[in-house]
């Protein structure tokens, strides 16, 4: 590792997630940066990064625009979430962005660099709890999760249609631009599409609109 971009608007944090870079791969030079507008003035220097940790929660907005920046300027640069956030939400995003690991902050620092040293042997750095996550969602579907999916013939086609830009990531406000309709008219079909289908997240929304063939 050459150069490593480390991004996370706790003082504390950037101080453990250095630790872990420096247990893992000796003294790197770091760029930190704590929020949305430093990291992108970094990232748009042409500063090249082999390594970037970046927190999803900042102070001024999402680290999912620092990955899909990354993704775009640097795609040789290995992308790894650093965060708290282990739900399917956050996670799945991350990986659409372009994250190419997930790891919880709430590892001790020995962990996490024996997880950083792995990327030189293309071993992607994953918290257990995040691969138990993803294992999950790729088995097959429990009774309950079919029983949904044969729910899904009560959607209206509005339903369907918001169901489908809901799985592509597509935000609440712009689904309703797409389609013509208040951003609150968006949220009332959510609210019933989650109640048909018997889901709580995007993610599980995902997975049903694949099943329908809707993505």
């Amino acid at each position: 590792m050459n150069h490593i971009l480390l991004v996370d608007d706790l003082s504390d944090a950037l101080a453990m997630l250095q630790d872990a870079v420096r247990a893992a791969f000796g003294p790197v030079p770091c760029t930190l940066a704590r929020s949305v507008h430093e990291a992108l003035q970094v990232i748009d220097s042409g500063t090249p990064f082999d390594l970037a940790l970046i927190d999803l929660a900042l102070g001024d907005g999402s680290g999912l625009e620092l990955i899909e920046r990354l993704a775009q300027r640097q795609p040789r640069c290995a992308v790894v979430v650093a965060s708290i956030h282990d739900d399917d939400d956050h996670l799945f995003q991350a990986l659409q962005a372009g994250a190419q690991g997930y790891l919880l902050k709430d590892h001790p620092t020995d962990w996490l660099a024996a997880q950083l040293q792995g990327i030189a042997q293309g071993q992607p750095p994953l918290s257990p709890a995040i691969a138990r996550r993803l294992l999950r969602y790729f088995q097959p579907p429990a009774p309950a999760q079919v029983s949904s999916a044969s729910a899904a013939t009560d959607l209206s086609t509005r339903e369907r249609e918001v169901l489908g830009l809901l799985a592509q990531g597509v935000r609440i406000a712009d689904i309703g631009v797409t389609l013509g309709i208040s951003r609150h008219t968006v949220g009332d079909h959510v609210k019933n599409i989650y109640r048909k289908l018997n889901i709580t997240s995007r993610a599980e929304a995902a997975l049903q609109a694949r099943h329908l063939g809707l993505i």
